[in-house]
């Protein structure tokens, strides 16, 4: 469980670095918006409506805001990244200052307290959840505050406008509600989006390792090529040095001794190099175009035979008596199927089962373990990043992400269930995942 404690704190970490920092340009600019905003209502509202309001009062809190912008734009650069903190305190200012404004302007009762819920909502966006449940805390005190203490709304000099308190308490209602729904809205979609953005650089880190662990088959091949003509040069040049030095100095024996050595390792690097150029031969079939029972073994090649490991057995079947496919080599379906046989052979009791099914229209790969299964409350939601749950342990989940998106990129269908270990309505049900790809038209460049 430390184990488990420590990898969720490090994925908080993770969400809260993707999630921030905010650039200051960005929180004053949204500022010096607010003080526009106020300053035309504040003006229609006493010049062009004629209602009586605390002019001065109103006009000081909007100053305040923008000679508090305008300290900070002079002080700081607008490139300026803000921490947490700093943009909280930035936020939680605003929050202050329209409370003051509303204070001026009847409380509650001013159609634009909703305006409240707007810094709230920037706040959830941008903030870690501590700093968003304090900001959403302080504009519900304020909101609580301004329903029981304000100055009269601006109206009429002839008339008064007092609301039924069962209609105050409406309005306070709601704008504490509209706080903590959007603050958790917001919150939630940011810390989606933050999930998405880090699992698809994860994947996109994997992807391209994968690319160029694939390319090394290609440039070993190609060196060995490249190496063959001047190490045959440097092997005719050896014997003949041996050859005269054998005739001219046949007492020398240790430039004989040194010759033939040079001779023996030039055989030996010729050797070397020749394997080479087979296995890259053999690794343009494996690399370039490959069967589906040579995939699935390269792919489930680092789990086979593992001591104490589940037995993993591979099976391959003709669904309507078509050839086995010859497939493009590429790095994302390896990967991705190594992923998931990796997950297979890490919650099996003891067996695990590949099998490929394949007809002239589609191929389909499936893993098949008889472990505890996917639990209920996950199922639903596995493809996620950072979901995780089978058989009592948690984890990341971003594994399971990168395999499948891999696998989707490559044009398959990726399926999931709990089914019965080989189809045996009496085995308890394990994980099933497939991969499934349509072969028709070869629109999906995976056939050789």
């Amino acid at each position: 469980m430390p184990h488990a404690h420590a990898e969720n704190q490090a994925a908080k970490d993770a969400l809260n670095a993707l999630r921030g920092p905010v650039r200051l340009r960005t929180l004053t600019a949204l500022r010096w918006l607010a003080v526009f905003g106020q300053s035309l209502a504040i003006v229609i509202v006493h010049f062009a409506l004629g209602f009586e309001t605390p002019l001065g009062l109103c006009l000081a809190a909007i100053a305040a805001s923008a000679w508090l912008n305008l300290f900070i734009m002079l002080r700081f650069s607008p490139q300026r990244f803000l921490s947490d903190r700093e943009a909280a305190a930035y936020i939680a200012f605003d929050i202050i200052q329209l409370c003051a404004l509303l204070f001026f302007t009847g409380g509650i009762q001013n159609p634009f307290s909703a305006l409240i819920i707007a810094p709230v909502t920037i706040a959830a966006s941008v903030l870690p959840l501590r700093f968003t449940i304090g900001i959403a805390a302080l504009a519900m005190a304020g909101v609580s505050l301004l329903a029981i203490q304000h100055m009269p709304i601006p109206w009429y000099a002839e008339e008064s406008l007092d609301l039924a308190p069962v209609y105050k308490a409406g309005v306070w209602a709601a704008l504490t509600f509209s706080i903590a729904f959007f603050a958790a809205y917001a919150h939630r979609i940011a810390a989606e989006s933050a999930q998405m953005r880090s699992a698809l650089a994860a994947t996109q880190l994997v992807l391209s390792r994968e690319e160029r662990l694939t390319a090394l088959g290609g440039l070993a091949a190609a060196a060995a090529h490249e190496l063959g003509t001047p190490l045959a040069t440097i092997q005719v040049t050896a014997k003949e040095m041996l050859r005269d030095f054998k005739r001219a100095h046949p007492d020398e024996e240790d430039l004989i001794d040194d010759a033939a050595l040079l001779v023996s390792q030039a055989e030996r690097c010729r050797d070397i190099l020749g394997r080479l150029s087979r296995h890259g031969d053999a690794g343009d079939l494996m690399h370039d175009q490959l069967t589906v029972d040579t995939l699935l073994r390269e792919a489930a090649g680092p789990f086979l035979d593992q001591p104490g490991g589940p037995d993993i057995r591979i099976q391959g079947k003709s669904l309507d008596g078509a050839p086995e496919p010859v497939l493009k080599r590429r790095p994302e379906i390896v990967f991705g199927l190594r992923n998931f046989i990796e997950n297979a052979a890490g919650y099996a009791r003891g067996h695990v089962l590949i099998r490929a099914e394949w007809s002239a229209e589609r191929l389909a790969i499936s893993i098949h373990d008889d472990g505890p299964g996917f639990s209920s409350e996950i199922l639903t939601r596995l493809g996620e990043p950072y979901v995780s749950a089978r058989g009592g342990k948690t984890g990341l989940g971003l594994g399971f992400f990168i395999a499948k998106t891999l696998l989707e990129s490559s044009g398959a269908a990726i399926h999931f269930d709990n089914r019965p270990f080989q189809n045996s309505e009496r085995s308890a049900a394990g994980a099933w995942v497939q991969a499934e790809w349509a072969l028709n038209g070869r629109s999906s460049g995976l056939i050789a």
